[in-house]
């Protein structure tokens, strides 16, 4: 076998245009409620029509996008139902990550991950936001992971996913990043020492602290952003 046939193959036309598309959507750039036209977006992306509606097909069964009929596709709003089961389930799966992960943590990986976490951002940097919330999706995925569930940590890494558009928005309002850092350095240090009651805990305190954040800037007299 040739290297060329080991190597991993290129993303193909709808999976970069998926994966740019996604990026703005988490990132805000396309808002929430903002229409999509196919030919724009071919256009933007230097693409065809053909990878941007197989790219907007993919991206409607992540829940980011939606079809309205004779309108084109429209980005899919983020509604206060949206913010209670994402992060009531995260609340019912990432403790029991952590607990389950307690003693078996790779802390020197974790504190790598953290290090990238506590380089802060800028509130009205749109790609230094998306950076933060992406490093602190790769900080908890590694928890998730080290519980030894893959399927725990594959639910736990699409919940993160749906979870970082509603944190960008609440990020705007007020910066959360240095009680998130603290709480990372906790929970480590708990999930080093096998404490997995503390290590649950810490998670719960943590999760529940991002999901009032996110309410109460998205539920302000001036959000439009949440119906």
């Amino acid at each position: 076998m040739s290297l060329m046939s080991l190597a991993e193959a290129p993303p193909s036309l709808t999976e970069q245009a998926a994966a740019q598309l996604r990026r703005e959507i988490l990132s805000t750039r396309r808002a929430p409620g903002e229409t999509l036209s196919e030919a724009t977006l071919a256009q933007q992306l230097g693409l065809g029509k053909a990878p941007v509606r197989a790219a907007l097909a993919r991206l409607a069964e992540e829940g980011l996008v939606q079809a309205v009929p004779r309108r084109g596709w429209t980005v899919s709003l983020v509604t206060i139902r949206d913010i209670h089961e994402v992060f009531g389930l995260r609340l019912l799966l990432e403790p029991e990550a952590a607990r389950l992960a307690a003693g078996r943590v790779d802390a020197e990986l974790l504190r790598r991950l953290d290090a990238i976490c506590a380089c802060g951002y800028q509130p009205d940097d749109e790609d230094s936001t998306y950076a933060f919330l992406a490093a602190n999706k790769a900080f908890h995925v590694a928890l998730a992971e080290l519980s030894g569930n893959g399927r725990l940590a594959r639910q736990i890494d699409r919940l993160l996913d749906e979870s970082t558009r509603m944190l960008t928005l609440g990020l705007r309002r007020r910066d959360r990043t240095g009680e998130m850092a603290h709480e990372h350095h906790s929970l480590i240090e708990a999930l080093a020492l096998g404490h997995a009651d503390d290590a649950a805990a810490i998670m719960q305190e943590q999760v529940a602290a991002s999901r009032a954040m996110v309410l109460t800037a998205l539920t302000a007299p001036d959000a439009r952003t949440a119906v």
